[in-house]
């Protein structure tokens, strides 16, 4: 196949679902997608290779050809090129502080977006322009309105793009429940509570020099330009790198508002997609219509909806917020709660608690031995949008080659992170706000204002 037939093919994945017929597929991790010449396979470019991001590398190695890889810190770029699980062995990858050079190449199909939360949704509609399908881990907005854009995107470009929220892969956990909940056997759903833990808290963090390995200004991206804090680096020996106990960068993003937004958003991608799925509540114009903070306290003095000290983490370490819907049913996104972290569903007819790797209450327990022959295959293929059930990222390369949603789709999350984003701005003001999901709008002009950031000058999202 030539270089000019492979790009056609790979452009028109709509209707690839023939050449699939004409090209065996392996469901094996281990095995390459297709069974072609490797100048025919997929080519990634992975933007963001800290922690996670060489976590997803690894995981699509085999799947795809990575070829080039993206930091803003050099660091995390040198460890992916000596990872022997990351590209093919004896290849070399290209390296890039800026992922533009990545969108540049032509003979790039994929990227995958494992950045800070605030550089998601810039870098993936620029992707989608660029031609290529999308791999994004979560949670995939920082705001309301980054949701709005990057579904209007999905719209525009028609590519495929696959959420990182694999909780929804889980066959034996999120996925039986999701079908338990929608066959009915708990009864009508009356109540969910989601707990996805609490973010931590610390003391001031001094000023100090950002890592020569690191582009400070980059990282920071679309949010304002403030110095660099960090308490003293540690090394436990076991790694390359040394990291600050607490920090902005890498890892503590998280527990900025800046940049994300706590568990709300960091845990919420999971367990409140997964309970919204379940109760099939993720098409567009709907969700809750009142965010009440029962329990919302933030390690910091907030005024105004903004924290009034900038050298601590500033996300709600302690909440309970009540999420109300039009029908009646009441969700509860908290940081704890008698049953630990997971999804507990009580209906009219019972009680049940998911987490990652177990299933408990009498509705399962009634089940447990032949659920297989009560949920075949064919239902959990319905939750996978029509596609064979196979891993997350195995599922997001199928649906390339044959075309069609997967199953953790821009559209449906985006519903998911809404709920999330009202729930933190209901803590970070400290009172009830309503909420319309089909015209997306708060009913205050308070609350409205946090439904979009202003974006630094230069790192604007585009929109075109």
């Amino acid at each position: 196949m030539s270089k000019t037939t492979r790009r056609d093919f790979l452009k028109q994945s709509a209707i690839a679902a023939s050449a699939v017929s004409a090209v065996p597929y392996f469901m094996s991790s281990e095995q390459p997608v297709l069974a072609q010449q490797a100048s025919d396979r997929l080519r990634m470019g992975c933007i963001g290779v800290g922690d996670m991001g060489r976590g997803d590398a690894r995981d699509f190695n085999g799947k795809v050809d990575i070829v080039a890889v993206c930091d803003v810190d050099s660091l995390h770029m040198d460890m992916a090129q000596e990872d022997n699980n990351i590209g093919r062995r004896g290849a070399t990858l290209d390296t890039y502080k800026d992922y533009r050079k990545i969108l540049e190449r032509n003979d790039i199909d994929v990227v995958s977006v494992v950045t800070t939360d605030h550089w998601h949704i810039k870098i993936a509609v620029e992707a989608l322009q660029a031609g290529k399908h999308v791999f994004c881990q979560k949670p995939l907005t920082l705001t309301v309105e980054e949701g709005q854009i990057i579904r209007a995107a999905c719209k525009k470009y028609n590519k495929v793009f696959q959420v990182g929220t694999q909780q929804r892969s889980q066959r034996n956990e999120f996925a039986l429940a999701t079908l338990m909940v929608r066959k009915g056997m708990l009864g009508k759903i009356e109540k969910m509570t989601c707990d996805v833990g609490g973010s931590p808290t610390c003391g001031p963090i001094p000023k100090a020099a950002a890592p020569a390995t690191l582009d400070w200004n980059m990282w920071l991206g679309q949010a304002p330009l403030v110095d660099y804090i960090a308490t003293p680096e540690v090394n436990d020996g076991n790694r390359k790198d040394a990291w600050p106990r607490n920090s902005r960068t890498h890892y503590e993003f998280r527990w900025w508002y800046e940049y994300s937004g706590g568990k709300f958003t960091d845990w919420g991608a999971h367990h409140v997609d997964c309970a919204l799925w379940a109760v099939d509540m993720l098409g567009e114009g709907v969700g809750p219509i009142k965010f009440e903070p029962i329990v919302a306290e933030h390690p910091v003095p907030y005024k105004d909806g903004y924290p009034t000290e900038d050298n601590r983490y500033n996300t709600s370490h302690r909440f309970d917020i009540k999420c109300t819907f039009e029908n009646g049913l009441v969700m509860h996104v908290a940081d704890r709660s008698r049953d630990g972290n997971g999804i507990l569903f009580e209906g009219t007819e019972g009680r049940m608690h998911v987490s990652r790797g177990r299933i408990v209450g009498k509705p399962f327990e009634d089940i447990k031995d032949n659920w297989r022959e009560i949920f075949p295959d064919e239902e959990f293929n319905k939750l996978c949008n029509g596609k064979r059930w196979q891993g997350h990222k195995d599922n997001f390369v199928t649906c390339i080659r044959e075309g069609g949603l997967p199953i953790s789709d821009v559209f449906t999350h985006v519903q998911a992170m809404n709920s999330c984003h009202l729930s933190a701005i209901a803590a970070r003001l400290g009172r009830e706000i309503v909420w319309d999901p089909k015209t997306e709008k708060t009913g205050d002009a308070q609350s409205q204002a946090f439904i979009a950031r202003e974006q630094r000058k230069g790192y604007e999202i585009s929109r075109s």
